[in-house]
């Protein structure tokens, strides 16, 4: 709704002063967002009254608005309104100017505020805790921008098809609530691509137990796939592994990445992994190592043939997981290595 003609415009320079006012960086938003000075209404004091009403002090009200500019073109009244709807979920204004100073452009995207509202009434209906729904207003607020109905669908879809499955009533809300928790984006997918995966998946032999699995381990990204690129994965891992339909289902149960991740990408970490001396037969036996990118797997592969274990000779068990799973085995085996031979303080038994 901004006009972006730079060359035919000048700055504002009432905007200017007021900015200059509050000690911002005026370089900064020229850099940035420079449209934002050319605009001939702003509300410069007017946003950062607000702000400084909710305990924010003259450098977070300099950082939020050189960070987003755009926050001076919202009237007040927006931005009471918004700050309203953020205080369903948030406890207080010392909170809430937090989460705005660590994510500006999320609070201060206004236009969608009736589907925000409904959409935060309904997930507290669902059973999320306000924490979770923070954290999605801040790092996925493009699924509050939905109308309730589409996010509704999107949920309803999912519970009959868990239950479908075999799923069971009493635990279907838990699984609803953690597998949104893990990857609040399902809800950007459409109800039809998520029935076209699950079909795709009973087409190729996976029982009803087996998918509800799979629905789990995948964290949600199965909704994010086509049966294109799923079909091109398990082709791809077939013919490499050189295995049989059953064996490859059992692959792909152990690692679900051989599913949603392209061919190119499989291709790469493969290469990386045999570069490395690791061979098939390693791989097939521990495939959950694809889900690592090559430079992470380089970097472990290093920091334990310093401390002198041999990763080709053994599985690769010690190379999986997270970071802190890693740094746990990582520091098991060097005080392995590190653990003197004999106990220098028990008797020792000599013959005479």
């Amino acid at each position: 709704s901004y006009t972006t003609d730079t060359k035919s415009r000048e700055e504002n320079k009432n905007t200017l002063e007021n900015l200059y006012s509050l000690s911002i960086d005026i370089t900064k938003i020229r850099r940035l967002k420079e449209w934002v000075l050319l605009q001939e209404v702003a509300y410069v004091k007017e946003i950062a009254g607000i702000l400084q009403e909710m305990g924010a002090d003259e450098t977070t009200v300099a950082n939020i608005i050189e960070r987003c500019p755009e926050a001076i073109l919202h009237t007040p009244a927006e931005i009471n309104s918004q700050r309203a709807l953020w205080h369903l979920v948030c406890q207080n204004e010392k909170q809430l100017i937090k989460l705005i100073e660590q994510f500006p452009e999320s609070f201060f995207t206004t236009e969608y505020q009736q589907n925000q509202k409904a959409n935060i009434l309904f997930f507290q209906e669902l059973g999320l805790k306000n924490n979770i729904i923070t954290r999605f207003l801040t790092s996925a607020p493009s699924i509050f921008y939905n109308p309730v109905e589409k996010n509704k669908n999107v949920i309803e879809t999912l519970q009959r098809n868990y239950l479908n499955l075999g799923g069971s009533e009493a635990n279907m809300k838990i699984w609803i609530l953690k597998l949104l928790s893990q990857n609040p984006f399902i809800l950007l997918n459409t109800s039809t691509a998520i029935e076209d995966n699950l079909e795709f998946l009973q087409k190729n032999d996976f029982t009803d137990q087996e998918v509800l699995q799979l629905l789990s381990k995948l964290k949600g990204f199965i909704f994010q796939l086509n049966s294109t690129t799923m079909q091109k994965s398990m082709l791809f891992s077939k013919n490499i592994f050189k295995c049989s339909d059953q064996e490859l289902k059992q692959l792909v149960l152990k690692c679900p990445a051989l599913l949603y991740y392209s061919v190119p990408v499989l291709e790469e970490r493969l290469e990386g992994l045999l570069r490395e001396g690791i061979s098939l037969a390693q791989i097939r036996e521990t495939p959950v190592v694809l889900e690592l990118t090559t430079q992470i797997v380089q970097y472990r592969i290093k920091k334990l043939t310093a401390l002198g274990y041999d990763i080709k000779s053994g599985n690769l068990e010690s190379l999986n997981g997270t970071k802190k799973d890693f740094e746990a085995t990582y520091g098991k085996i060097q005080s392995k290595k590190e653990r003197p031979i004999f106990n220098p303080v028990a008797p020792l038994h000599i013959e005479d």
